[in-house]
């Protein structure tokens, strides 16, 4: 064999498996942003929704596939919609931070709807604040993507429930889709 070492052909198939399961890279987990476009807007009798600038990530969060903030300020974009003639509505993020410790992950998200007239007077608001903590284990970036998931889910929920239950007055409900004509039949000649 010319001094040279040669794995059989069977462990050399089998080695990047072995690699994997000793931490190499192995398949990636799909973190894919995180969206609601999917879900019906809450439609809000302003002329104007403006959505604030997401505050810059902790250290820890930076390593994060998805941004508390940014997905915070994503949500906002997703399902806030104008439909009125006048005032305006601010959606402001107060918090969207996620820290580590030696005990994990804590994350912390608060904000806050306002709902202003023409001439700046606030008529209405709503707030939510949602927190979690989890812990990381081997995976930062899956422990991080997880974390700011859970309290997206909590968010979205909380908020549409907060602006249905603070902010009624000003929540437009979806109009009806009229529904299509009945089908008529007709006779078909014979083949």
């Amino acid at each position: 064999m010319n001094g040279s070492t040669r794995l059989p052909r069977r462990a050399a198939l089998l080695l990047p498996w072995a690699v994997a399961a000793c931490g190499g890279d192995g398949p990636t987990r799909a973190m894919p942003p995180l969206r609601y476009d999917y879900l019906a807007p809450l439609r809000l009798n302003v002329a104007v929704v403006d959505v604030g600038s997401a505050p810059p990530p902790s250290p820890v969060e930076a390593l994060s596939p998805v941004p508390a903030g940014a997905t915070l300020r994503r949500m906002a974009l997703d399902r806030l919609a104008a439909g009125g003639s006048s005032g305006r509505a601010a959606f402001v993020i107060d918090t969207a931070q996620i820290d580590q410790s030696s005990r994990g992950l804590t994350g912390l998200m608060a904000v806050r709807l306002d709902i202003l007239t023409d001439d700046g007077a606030r008529a209405g608001y709503a707030e939510v604040r949602v927190s979690r903590s989890a812990t990381t284990g081997d995976d930062l970036r899956g422990a991080l993507y997880d974390l700011t998931r859970q309290m997206m889910d909590d968010m979205n929920v909380e908020l549409e429930f907060e602006i249905r239950r603070s902010l009624r007055d000003w929540l437009q409900e979806p109009t009806a889709v009229p529904s299509p004509a009945p089908v008529e039949q007709q006779e078909l000649p014979a083949p």
